[in-house]
């Protein structure tokens, strides 16, 4: 511990060096919240990294009850940033959470689920190394108010950018507004979050996260996508929580503030999560090959496993009830549960790639509210049962499917319809989830309750506003 060259070493070399005054630490609940508390460095030392320190999991979503509320977070050394959003000097490190009483790592600990998944991939012997790249598409404010009662309730957003106002008195209007559906790509002055962006990717790339690119996206109203260089699980999904740390964090310090939520505006597109991944082994892609698209078998099966557990899936992959406000035809989300080369209204595509290592698949039913801890892993799990089990994923479809008849589509699987729904396939059918203890039953009961009691019966009970537009005069 702590020797010269080790992360723990580089960690307090770093402290003294730099004159840090606080140490930040960071961790997961089990819906998808990054969670802090901080210490000042007086507070820190070498044995803090065996140590841990002590907290409360009563009040954490999803965790302990009062009557077992002691926990323990331990700081991964090789997760430190400086944080740029704190106006002390001040670092961050993600943590991973323990029992206190036995130093085991807490089974809901999303975090401890991906570590798992990542042993579970290189005891199969299949890989030892799984990529993930997520695309998580955004949208950028200028305003947001949310309210609701009893006898109430109410949404409203506003963006600069925004279609609806071309008619404001904006003293002046200057009239460069988004139209609908046509973000995707006007140049400013169109695109008026071009400055935004490219501080947050100079704020990314302080931080070692590597950009590839930003853009404006589809929808009017400001939304926007920048996309990250692809890492092995772990470390994507700890890197995408940076990534929305910052990306909140820089907008708000310009006046704005940024959603993940996927369908936050009626009649445009909602922000999605496309996920790019490819299995590894001894630094080879296993991806690549003779079949469809370029791809291996190994690939096909993999494919195989996506389509066929999808319903379950995306009770983690798409976790809220707004998720399925934005899984509807029309508006680029697939709905449809096929694959194709460069088809962008199928499910699962395969883009192209100019070479064996960048031959990947890409799932595109994830939406941005998921966990990605959680969300990844169980990606992962289930393209590994379609490994295991060969499972043939069909023919691909290469048509508009959009333009397709419903005579077409009858025999093409679609998505889950509701939240509900995904909760209720995930019940029936999570084996491949559970298999090297990467899930436990445990984990995907109390997933399914949590989702059930706090969000869906919630917002099964509260009248909206389209309800009163539409029966008011019954």
């Amino acid at each position: 511990m702590g020797k010269s060259g080790s992360p723990e070493h580089e960690v307090l070399s770093y402290i003294k060096a730099n004159k840090i005054q606080f140490v930040d630490f960071k961790f997961m609940d089990f819906p998808g919240q990054w969670q802090h508390f901080t210490v000042p460095v007086s507070q820190f030392s070498e044995s803090s990294f065996e140590d841990g320190y002590g907290f409360d999991g009563s009040s954490i979503r999803g965790w302990k009850s009062i009557n077992e509320s002691d926990m323990l977070i331990i700081p991964d050394a090789t997760t430190m940033f400086l944080d740029p959003f704190v106006k002390a000097p001040t670092i961050s490190l993600i943590c991973d959470v323990f029992e206190p009483s036995t130093k085991e790592k807490y089974s809901r600990c999303p975090r401890n689920i991906v570590q798992k998944a990542e042993a579970y991939l290189k005891s199969t012997g299949i890989a030892d190394t799984a990529y993930f790249g997520p695309e998580a598409e955004f949208f950028v404010f200028d305003d947001v108010r949310f309210d609701s009662g009893p006898n109430f309730g109410f949404y409203s957003v506003d963006s600069i950018e925004g279609k609806w106002n071309s008619g404001r008195e904006e003293n002046p209007n200057l009239g460069y507004k988004t139209r609908v559906k046509e973000g995707y790509f006007p140049v400013p002055p169109t695109d008026q979050l071009m400055d935004l962006r490219n501080e947050m990717v100079l704020n990314l790339e302080s931080l070692g996260i590597e950009v590839e690119a930003q853009h404006h996206e589809v929808a009017s109203g400001g939304q926007c996508e920048i996309d990250m260089k692809f890492k092995p699980l772990l470390r994507a999904a700890d890197q995408l929580l940076m990534f929305k740390y910052v990306v909140k964090n820089t907008a708000m310090k310009n006046g704005k503030t940024v959603t993940y939520m996927p369908k936050p505006i009626f009649g445009d597109n909602g922000s999605g999560m496309h996920v790019h991944t490819s299995l590894w082994l001894k630094g080879k892609p296993l991806f690549a090959g003779g079949g469809y698209a370029g791809l291996s078998d190994m690939a096909l099966y993999f494919i195989g496993g996506l389509i066929k557990h999808a319903p379950s899936l995306l009770a983690i992959t798409n976790p809220t009830t707004n998720s399925y406000k934005r899984l509807v035809p029309g508006y680029e989300a697939p709905v449809n549960l096929a694959y194709s080369s460069n088809n962008r209204s199928a499910s699962i595509r395969i883009p192209f790639g100019n070479s064996p290592k960048a031959k990947r698949i890409e799932f595109r039913c994830p939406d941005p509210s998921a966990n990605p801890y959680l969300a990844f892993s169980a990606i992962l799990m289930a393209g590994l049962d379609g490994i295991q089990n060969r499972i043939d994923p069909g023919e691909p479809l290469d048509k508009d499917i959009y333009d397709m008849s419903p005579e077409e589509l009858k025999d093409v699987p679609s998505t889950p319809e509701s939240l509900g729904h995904a909760l209720k396939a995930l019940a029936e059918d999570h084996e491949y989830l559970l298999k090297g203890d990467v899930f436990t039953e445990d984990v995907i009961n109390t997933w399914i309750k949590y989702k059930t009691e706090k969000e869906i019966k919630p917002a099964a009970l509260r009248p909206t506003p389209f309800e009163f537009e539409q029966y008011f005069d019954v």
